[in-house]
Parts: structure tokens; C-alpha cells; sequence
């Protein structure tokens, strides 16, 4: 039998306040309830570091693999949509050991941070030449920057044409779509359409990448993973489907962390030209930034048996949401959590990248990409802020935190 609620969040979660500013919804659950039930989805969202934590080392209760999300149900409540648990979806991300493991270790060699540094300055390259128009307009939607350099990024990886950049980062956008919790019909068949072009078109190059390069320093991952499907390490399907979650991982939360980068920056002038003044700070800033606005929200778990988590019992079939986001504003793991400090004594203990067996893979990435569209835009400008005429707009999603409209006003160095 269930032991008593501590405490449900209906309709809440969904609400434009929250999907707003989830922060306020995360600030009483942790004081109240850091284990609350959504309504009667059988999900339940973690909000305490403490808990969170917890959670991720118990993996023999708790499965990555997605089986079903949250989303506004028909009468406006919430509702769990359910997923299959086995298929393509289960690769890094979504997969549970041994399956998880192979997949690591695949990929591992090929984002290093010795090979991960290599791309510097192709990313450099990209990031200026998406400045230059911005900064020649003197205003301008700069998710346009946030969104492209992941996409060419994911694109070199790969090893794919910079030519189909465009389709690159419609199908980086879509994953966080599928979670954002309120979709309607015409959405989901759109997603569902462009879902099977991305597989198609990534099936076809995963035929077409030469197995027997793998092994020079610069090698495509699309190489990698055939090699790795010659050589029976994983089947072509998942090679496929880590192809797909790579887009996702790789490109709309490394697009949101740049985004909301920005938008810090263009709040505070100060903090600008502060940077501008000590450049060696700004990957500090990066860590800060990624803290306090995770691209990610959360993360799903799925239990696999009846157990308890801060003595409430769960039972197979339910859902965890591990909220990152909450755990790094917890005050009883972080000193003045929300507040931004480049002095922090150890900048990079927070969860937004993940904890444990599944660190994101691409973290070296992302660290890279940001802190060179800070540093050249930082470099490339005397004033960033926000336009008075335009409001900021970030996704409606209770899963990704990425500004999806992002007008700010610039003035060239």
C-alpha cells in the first residue's frame, strides 16, 4: 500500500507561470515535498539534490530507458503518454547497462577533450561568421547563432555537409519538442514526418561512411559507428538511433545553454565587462550559466520494481523526473544558489551535464562551443543588451529551458 502523499502538482506544472519561471514551482517542492505526484500520472517529480542523487545511484531500480512522458492531457490535466521501452529511443541517453556501456564506449574515443579541442577553430569560424550579420544589423533574433553553431558542430562530428545545415537544426529543435508536456496533433505529425526523413537521411550516410577510416585522428563518428556495426560491438538500428539522440543531445541543449549564455549577459552589463576586462573567467561563467539554466529541466526514470524513495513507495510502472534544474539551486548542497559567482571553490559541482554512469558524453563539446560564442561575442562588442521593443520568449516546454526568441541589441567593437 502507498504511503501517504506529501503532495500533488495538477495542472501546475503545465501553467504558462511555471513554464515561465519553473524556479518558484522547484523553491516550495524542495521545502514541502521534494517527492511530488503529477496529479494521477503515476510521474513524480524529484526536486532535492539530495534525492536526485540518490536516485541516479540505485540504476537497479530505476531505468534511462524512456517509457512514457508527461504531457496536457485532452481536458487540460496532465496525462502520462506511454513509449515503447525498447528501440531506437534507448541509445546514451535513454539506454541502460550493458547496452549503455557499448554505446559509451563507441563514442568516448571520439569526444575527448584532445579531440574535442581540434574543432576550435572551425567553431571560432562559425561563430564569427554568424556575428558578423548580427553585429552589422545592430539588433537581430541571435538564436539564430545559438542554434546554428551546434548544428554545423554535430554536423563535422558526424560527418555530414555543412550544406544541410537548415534540416541540422530543424531536427536538433525536435527532440525537447516531443517532452515539452503540450503538443498538439498537427505537431506531433509534423515531428513524426521529419522523425523518419532524420532516420532515413542518417541511415543512408551510416551505409555510406567508410568503416576502415576509424581509426585516423580524424575520423567521423558516422565512421566510428559503422565500424562498430561491422564488427557486431552494436546493431545498425542503434547505431542509427545514437546518430538521432546525438542530434538532441548535441545540438538543442548545447543551442539552449548558449542561448541562455547570452541572455545572462545581455541582462547585466556589468558581468560583460567584467569578462571583457579577464577573458580567463568565462569558462567559469559557462559552469554558472549551465547551473543556474540547465538546458535540460529534467530527466525521466522509469521504476522497474516496488521500492521506496524518500520514504514513499513507488511501484513498477511509474515515472521519476529527475529535476537537475531544482537540485542546482538546492540550499543545502550550494552556497547562494541563485546567485551568479565566478568565485565558486568548485564552479562544476552541479548536475546539469548529468551524474555518474550517465555524465553527458558531449560535455566537452558543449564547454567548448559556449565559451567560444562568449569569448568572440564578448570580444566582438562594446554593448549586448536586451531589445525594449521585444520580449524574450523561451520554449513552452516543462523539459528543455532554451530561448526560443532571443532579440537583443548590439554594438560593434
Amino acid at each position: 500500500m502507498r504511503a501517504p502523499l506529501y503532495s500533488e502538482v495538477p495542472d501546475e506544472i503545465l501553467s504558462p507561470a511555471v513554464l515561465a519561471d519553473p524556479q518558484s514551482l522547484y523553491r516550495r517542492l524542495r521545502q514541502t515535498a521534494p517527492i511530488a505526484r503529477i496529479g494521477d500520472t503515476g510521474a513524480h517529480l524529484v526536486t532535492s539534490w539530495a534525492l536526485v542523487e540518490e536516485a541516479l545511484g540505485r540504476q537497479e531500480d530505476f531505468s534511462a530507458n524512456l517509457t512514457g512522458v508527461v504531457l496536457r492531457g485532452p481536458a487540460g490535466s496532465p496525462v502520462l503518454f506511454p513509449m515503447p521501452g525498447t528501440g531506437a529511443v534507448d541509445a546514451i541517453a535513454t539506454a541502460d547497462d550493458p547496452e549503455h556501456a557499448a554505446h559509451r564506449a563507441v563514442l568516448q574515443p571520439q569526444l575527448t577533450p584532445t579531440r574535442v579541442l581540434r574543432m576550435e577553430a572551425s567553431v571560432r569560424r562559425w561563430v564569427d561568421v554568424s556575428l558578423d550579420g548580427l553585429l552589422a544589423a545592430g539588433q537581430g533574433d541571435w538564436t539564430a547563432l545559438a542554434e546554428r553553431i551546434p548544428a554545423l558542430a554535430i554536423a563535422s562530428l558526424l560527418g555530414l555537409p555543412d550544406s544541410d545545415v537548415d534540416h541540422f537544426r530543424t531536427w536538433s529543435m525536435m527532440g525537447g519538442d516531443m517532452l515539452a508536456g503540450d503538443i498538439d496533433d498537427a505537431r506531433l505529425r509534423f515531428l513524426g514526418e521529419e522523425t523518419r526523413r532524420m532516420s532515413a537521411y542518417l541511415a543512408d550516410h551510416l551505409a555510406r561512411a567508410d568503416a576502415s577510416t576509424a581509426d585516423r585522428p580524424d575520423a567521423t563518428l558516422l565512421a566510428t559507428l559503422a565500424r562498430a556495426v561491422e564488427q557486431g560491438v552494436i546493431p545498425r538500428e542503434a547505431a542509427v538511433g545514437i546518430a538521432i539522440v546525438l542530434f538532441g543531445a548535441a545540438g538543442e541543449s548545447t543551442a539552449a545553454l548558449i542561448g541562455s549564455s547570452l541572455l545572462l549577459l545581455a541582462r547585466d552589463a556589468d558581468l560583460a565587462e567584467r569578462l571583457r576586462r579577464d577573458p580567463t573567467l568565462i569558462p567559469r561563467f559557462v559552469e554558472e550559466a549551465v547551473r543556474l539554466e540547465p538546458p535540460f529541466n529534467f530527466h525521466y526514470r522509469a521504476v522497474r520494481r516496488a521500492c521506496r524513495l524518500g520514504g514513499y513507495d513507488l511501484e513498477p510502472g511509474d515515472r521519476l523526473m529527475l529535476s537537475w534544474a531544482s537540485a542546482n539551486r538546492d540550499p543545502s548542497a550550494v552556497e547562494e544558489p541563485d546567485t551568479l559567482r565566478l568565485d565558486r571553490r568548485h564552479p562544476k559541482n552541479h548536475m546539469s551535464f548529468g551524474r555518474g554512469l550517465h555524465f553527458c558524453i558531449g560535455v566537452h563539446l558543449a564547454r567548448l562551443e559556449t565559451r567560444i560564442v562568449v569569448e568572440r561575442t564578448l570580444a566582438r562588442t562594446r554593448r549586448l543588451a536586451l531589445d525594449p521593443a521585444k520580449p524574450v520568449v523561451h520554449a513552452k516546454s516543462i523539459f528543455i529551458r532554451r530561448p526560443e526568441r532571443l532579440p537583443l541589441v548590439s554594438e560593434a567593437a
